[in-house]
């Protein structure tokens, strides 16, 4: 947090940083966000927006996700095995 703002150091080279939106109340401890407010679309929208910067990887389970979130995992590539002669 820095004033107005939210910044996200979530694996680019540069962080990102995010206007928090009027009539809405972010914390931050240590990896959890907690957004709320007043109107129930506004919090919505703008947890999405976060989400949105770093979507979660299938294969590795990395990415901003909701508190509530199952994430699938999907099986990498088969490495040797088959050789062909």
């Amino acid at each position: 947090m820095k004033g107005n703002q939210i910044i996200l150091n979530i694996g680019f080279c540069n962080p990102v940083s995010l206007e928090i939106p009027e009539g809405l109340e972010v914390k931050v401890e240590k990896n959890t966000i907690s957004i709320s407010g007043i109107s129930k679309q506004a919090v919505g929208d703008f947890s999405a927006l976060v989400r949105h910067q770093r979507k979660i990887n299938p294969y590795s389970g990395k990415g901003i996700r909701y508190s509530d979130e199952k994430v699938i995992h999907k099986v990498g590539k088969k490495v040797g095995g088959a050789s062909s002669t």
